[in-house]
């Protein structure tokens, strides 16, 4: 992984765009990690990342798992038969 300091990235942003899609760039602040600089090649990607860090999602998967961990999940089956009605109360709304 290459490092970089923030002055570097700032000076030469555009290169240090282009060397990211070789690989994740560190950026450093004061000699310590700050930020990483990875290239995103696809709108599926960039959700998924956005996901990833979202504090919003990342709490409500942790409230999810607490919940089945104190009262049980659904099985598989029964989740999609819940989806499956769901879907079809939509599309009888149609």
């Amino acid at each position: 992984m290459k490092i970089a300091s923030v002055a570097e990235v700032k000076a030469h942003f555009s290169t240090f765009l282009n060397n990211s899609k070789k690989g994740p760039i560190m950026v450093t602040k004061n000699g310590r990690p700050a930020a990483v600089l990875i290239s995103v090649e696809d709108e599926a990607e960039l959700e998924r990342l956005t996901m990833a860090y979202s504090p919003k999602l990342q709490k409500i998967l942790t409230l999810a798992r607490q919940q089945i961990k104190e009262h049980g999940g659904i099985s598989h089956a029964d989740f999609w038969s819940e989806v499956e009605a769901i879907l079809s109360d939509i599309s009888n709304c149609a």
